[in-house]
Parts: structure tokens; sequence; C-alpha cells
């Protein structure tokens, strides 16, 4: 492991209910604060379904002077009403941005996609420096990319506008985000590529998930949890093995830090962060 800190980050989506939104606040935030994380994010909807949501879990969570690192895409959403929701950020302390080109919210028919790297470039034009960008990295390469390399060039292109680092979509495959890594490096990328990691909770799910975004679950990972049939315990208990395994190598192989996405629970994120011994 590298003798710097590992960087720890937590993900959150914005409740759709009262209810969900006072757990999170009340329960999993704080429960999820005491790991020390080096900020929360919170994910922001189809061409920004969820913006005034996202902007209030943001602007509670900075109420506890908590580092907070709101989604942000152009989705349907135009240049005034980005930087104006940009200049509320900066009015409340938030200090990092997750740029995204988001998905294609249903309605918007041919609506023209702006790209994460021209939302990048955009928000260093407005703010300067003010914001430490994340974005978006694929290690299994994005659903909708022409090809790997063209990929990594489209990553690399986000970085040239002004990203400082990237959170990769979720994996299981360790082989291949130290792969992408290596890629990256070829082409030029010197940012660190934070490990997105989302931890065995609810099989079908995420099962589901990894289907419409590309991931791969290794087929031994899936023949296992078939096995276990209806035990939820044993699935939930061998889902902790299996990440707190994939992230104990992740680590010990240079990964320069993990963000976990929650789905909104404490558990079992902060049993594997526990058996991590971070």
């Amino acid at each position: 492991m590298s003798e710097t800190k590992p960087r720890i980050s937590f993900e959150f989506f914005p409740p759709k209910t009262d209810a969900g939104t006072d757990k999170l606040l009340n329960e999993v935030r704080p429960a999820l604060s005491g790991l020390q994380p080096e900020f929360f994010s919170v994910t922001y909807g189809a061409g920004g379904s969820t913006r005034d949501t996202t902007l209030g879990v943001v602007s509670a969570i900075r109420e506890k002077d908590i580092a907070v690192a709101p989604h942000l895409s152009f989705g349907g959403s135009n240049e005034n009403a980005v930087g104006d929701l940009l200049d509320e950020y900066k009015r409340i302390g938030v200090r990092r941005i997750v740029a995204l080109r988001g998905d294609r919210p249903s309605g918007m028919g041919g609506a023209t996609l702006v790209y994460a790297n021209e939302l990048v470039e955009f928000i260093r034009e407005r703010t300067g420096d003010h914001f430490h960008l994340e974005v978006a990295a694929y290690p299994e390469i994005h659903p909708e990319a022409k090809d790997y390399d063209s990929d990594v060039r489209f990553l690399k292109g986000k970085f040239d506008a002004g990203a400082d680092s990237a959170i990769t979509q979720f994996f299981y495959n360790v082989e291949s985000y130290f792969y992408f890594l290596d890629q990256c490096a070829a082409a030029g990328i010197d940012k660190p590529v934070y490990a997105g990691i989302m931890p065995l909770a609810n099989f079908a799910n995420i099962r589901r998930f990894a289907g419409n975004t590309g991931a791969e679950i290794p087929r031994w990972i899936c023949r296992r949890m078939e096995g276990y049939g209806d035990d939820s315990d044993s699935q939930y208990q061998f889902g902790v093995e299996v990440v707190t395994q994939l992230c104990q190598t992740l680590l010990d192989s240079g990964c320069p830090g993990i963000h976990f996405y929650t789905m909104n629970q404490v558990e079992p994120t902060r049993q594997i962060h526990s058996n991590l011994g971070l």
C-alpha cells in the first residue's frame, strides 16, 4: 500500500421522500461521517431532474461544515441556470464538483447533449480554480463508446479542459482498473483516477445496474450468489468478503483511493471500511 493515506469518499443520491431525506441526513450521514471521508458526493438526475433536491441535500450537509461535492451536468439546463447553481454552491462553501455529461432525460427528444469536457471548461471559465473538479472514468469502457482508445481520449479531453481527478464507474475486475490506468498513462494522463466501488448489498439490483452501465460482474460471483438462493444473510456476508478483498487488492497495488457508492445505506460500506482498517 502507498505510504500516502488513501482518499476515501462516499456517494449519496437525493431521496424522493421526506422520510428518506430525514434518514439520510440524520442517520446515514452522521454514521458515515464518523469514518472521516474526504467528502460526500450527491448525485444529479438525468437532465438535472433532481436539481432542487440535490441542492437541498448539499446545503444540509454544508450546514454541518462537512465537505460535499454535488454532481453537475448541463442536461436540459442552459448556461445561465448552471452558472447560477455554481454561484450558489460557491456561496455555501462548496469547493468540489463532480462534472458529468449526464443522461438525456425522457422528453428531451433530440436535444443536444453537452459533453463533460465542455462543462469542465465552462466551470473553469466562470469560477477559475475555486472548485476541485472530478470527472467520470470507465475502466470497462462507457457503453456508448466507439472503442477503448477513443474512450481513453475522451477522459484525457476532460483533464485537458481542467479536471483535477476522476472517479470510475463501479467494477469488480481489478485487472480492468489497472490495465485502464496503464492505458491512461500511455495517453499522457497523469492525474489520479480513484476507484468507484459498489458494495454488493442487494445483488439483484446491482446486477440490473451493471446491465445498464456496461459494468461486468464476474461469472464466479454470480454463480456463488445464485447458489445461496434465498439466503440473503449468506449473500450479504459473501458480498462483504468479495468487496473487502477487491478494495484491499486495489489499495495494496497503489490505487490512490476509493469512492463508495453507498446507495444511501450505512452498511455494508461501514463494515467494509472497518475490514480494511481505514
